[in-house]
């Protein structure tokens, strides 16, 4: 072991690439790394070790994307040992599936494929603040700014209040995409930016877009960006917003204005992590953190 390395870590997953990548990735900076690709093996090595963090994925059998799986596991493991700090992962990262597995005592939720810098902070994180308090928390009458003062911090005292914060506090560490939604006024923006502020990204860009006030005909070369010659006023090349928020988080207001094809194409970009420059046929990655935002009201179920 080299110095300065601590931390066991066990990687539970079906797909034996994502096994092997994160042992790769990860006992460069912790003391043991081991994985599993069956859940049903893991009493057995958690009698035999005694681990700081598991990463388990939330889905096993073929087709599953429920995540049903990995909240039983997740109550079996704390079962065995509360200790345990739990970070679970999923291809589908659904904001309502972050907070279920938060509530059921989950220390981080990230999303598949994940960013291994993200992933290595959030381990290092949980380690270095293992005596600490990771489930069942009480919401405090602070404001949600962690002791931070300034004109983004949110103060009440009402309980309506209480339960979103409590709800941003659950989600903000994980890497999840969120929907806001709200009527003009209610502080949407705000909720974004406290999202944000208390993300492991929060020392990296904020980039907020009001799609109300960008026209259907620019809007990809906002979002994606375009090359010199690319449209008659394109006279030098420009980066789009997904580029500039590469790392960080993208707010997108009043999604709701968009056109049901103007927000597929956000969704593939959402989707395939990338972004094409208008005039281009060139590929960029992109690692950005989705909040949405609108006034519209939800659908009925159904």
């Amino acid at each position: 072991m080299l110095p300065g390395k601590s931390g066991k870590i066990l990687v539970v997953d079906d797909d034996k690439d994502v096994l092997f990548t994160a042992k790769l990735v990860l006992k460069r900076h912790f003391e043991r790394v081991d994985t599993l690709h069956r859940p049903g093996l893991i009493p057995e090595s958690l009698a035999s070790c005694q681990y700081d963090v598991v990463l388990l994925d939330l889905n096993f059998t073929r087709g599953s994307t429920s995540g049903k799986e990995g909240l039983e596991w997740i109550r079996r493991i704390l079962q065995i040992d509360p200790r345990i700090n739990i970070i679970t992962t999923t291809a589908y990262g659904e904001i309502n599936l972050a907070v279920q597995v938060m509530k059921h005592g989950a220390a981080d939720f990230l999303v598949q494929p994940w960013n291994k810098d993200h992933l290595i902070v959030s381990i290092q994180n949980i380690i270095q603040n293992k005596d600490q308090k990771h489930r069942g928390d009480k919401i405090s009458d602070k404001p949600f700014n962690s002791g931070r003062t300034g004109p983004q911090e949110m103060i009440s005292r009402s309980p309506v209040m209480a339960r979103i914060r409590e709800t941003l506090q659950t989600v903000a560490p994980t890497d999840a995409n969120v929907l806001i939604l709200g009527e003009n006024g209610t502080g949407k923006e705000l909720a974004a930016k406290a999202l944000h502020r208390e993300s492991l990204r929060s020392q990296k860009p904020f980039i907020h877009v009001d799609l109300s006030a960008i026209p259907e005909t620019l809007f990809e070369s906002e979002l994606f960006g375009h090359s010199r010659g690319a449209f008659t006023d394109a006279k030098e090349e420009r980066v789009g917003r997904f580029e500039s928020a590469s790392g960080g988080t993208l707010f997108l207001d009043e999604i709701g204005n968009l056109s049901l094809p103007l927000q597929a194409k956000i969704l593939t970009a959402v989707q395939n992590r990338e972004v094409t420059r208008l005039g281009t046929n060139h590929p960029v990655k992109v690692d950005v953190r989705l909040i949405s935002a609108t006034n519209m009201p939800p659908l009925p179920d159904g």
